[in-house]
This record gives C-alpha cells, sequence and structure tokens, in this order.
C-alpha cells in the first residue's frame, strides 16, 4: 500500500515536471534592455522584436465590413536581425486570411505588458503599446523574402513546423503605412514609417 502511495507521489511528481518543463521551454528570455522613452523608434522597433503575438484587425467579409481582431503570433526577422515588419503564418481557413485577400487593410496592435517589462495596467501610458496599420499582403511562395519569413517565424516558433499542410498556411507580412505609439504620458509619438524602418538594432536578443 505505501509502494502504490510513493509511486502515485512520484507519477504526479513527474507530470507536474514535465508540465512545468514544457511552459519554459515556450517561455521568452528578454535580451534587449528596454530603450530610453526618448528614443521613440528605438522604443517602437523594441516592442516589435521582444512580442511575439499581437491583435491583427482586418475588415470583416462576413460582418458587412466591421473590424475583426484576431490574436496572431508573428516574427520580424531572426533573432537580433529583426526589421521590423511583422510576418505572419496564417491559414486559409482563417477569417483574417480571408478578409485580406477581399481587402489588404488591417491594423496590428502589441502591448509591452506581455514582455513582463510593465507592471501596471496595459492601458497605463507607461506600459508602451503599438499600433502598425497598412497593408496585410501575401508572400509569393517560395520567394527569397518568404523564405527568409519562414526562417525567422519557425525560429521564433518552432511549432508552426508541425501545423497541418492540409491547413493551407501561407506567410503573410504587414507592410506599414501609419505608426501609433505610446509609451510615455503625453498622447502618441510622433514617428514615420521610414524612421522607424531605418532604426538598426545594436544588441541581441535570443529566445527559449
Amino acid at each position: 500500500m505505501e509502494l502504490q502511495v510513493r509511486l502515485r507521489q512520484l507519477i504526479i511528481f513527474f507530470f507536474l515536471f514535465l508540465t512545468v518543463l514544457e511552459h519554459a521551454s515556450c517561455s521568452r528570455i528578454l535580451r534587449i534592455a528596454k530603450p530610453d522613452r526618448h528614443d521613440i523608434a528605438a522604443s517602437a522597433r523594441w516592442l516589435v522584436s521582444q512580442n511575439i503575438w499581437g491583435v491583427l484587425s482586418t475588415l470583416s467579409i462576413e460582418h458587412d465590413g466591421a473590424p475583426f481582431g484576431n490574436v496572431v503570433s508573428y516574427s520580424d526577422g531572426l533573432p537580433g536581425k529583426g526589421k521590423g515588419v511583422p510576418y505572419f503564418y496564417l491559414t486559409m481557413l482563417d477569417p483574417t486570411t480571408r478578409n485580406a485577400l477581399k481587402d489588404s487593410r488591417a491594423s496590428f496592435a502589441i502591448s509591452e505588458s506581455p514582455i513582463g517589462t510593465c507592471k501596471r495596467d496595459p492601458m497605463d501610458p507607461t506600459c508602451s503599446k503599438l499600433t502598425l496599420t497598412g497593408k496585410l499582403l501575401q508572400l509569393d511562395e517560395g520567394s527569397e523574402e518568404d523564405k527568409e519569413a519562414k526562417k525567422a517565424l519557425f525560429t521564433k516558433h518552432p511549432e508552426m513546423m508541425d501545423w497541418p499542410e492540409g491547413h493551407e498556411f501561407s506567410v503573410f507580412k504587414l507592410e506599414i503605412m501609419n505608426i501609433f505609439l505610446i509609451n510615455w504620458y503625453g498622447g502618441a509619438k510622433s514617428i514615420t514609417v521610414d524612421e522607424y524602418l531605418r532604426y538598426k538594432e545594436t544588441k541581441v536578443a535570443s529566445f527559449l
């Protein structure tokens, strides 16, 4: 009887250990310190490089053009080599994909909150938030950009490589046309797309 109890405890411990290990393997280690808030371009690019998901909004073809927001994973490049352009691996079964193929206008919103560097409410101005507005475009299968985007996506999200082929996944990117950033009090900060894209990362980010 005592042996059975100990075996049961061992099984429970092993299960809990595997659960913790699984969560740890999916976690991210921050390798780039939060930039000075006065460096607007750095702040915006930092948010994009350090996050792994956000809310991608398109215009719904099923609801008369109403905004449709969807939580999606993304990557803007290999760790330390991000270019600020979000890439997505989307299935044709998803409304977001169908919406974009009909009307490419879209926006992508991310917050500092999931990174773990902001302990305040996500709506607090000191908890940075960014909305990129533009066009959600499908990449040509097999193109150089498509190959690079997949490397970036699969590095940041390894599980994507095992997603069902029958779901017709394809790489999309957000062609940025407008940037809305709040990283402190005083309202949205002024930053052009050119300033945002020209910014160069100086430190390396790594992910587990």
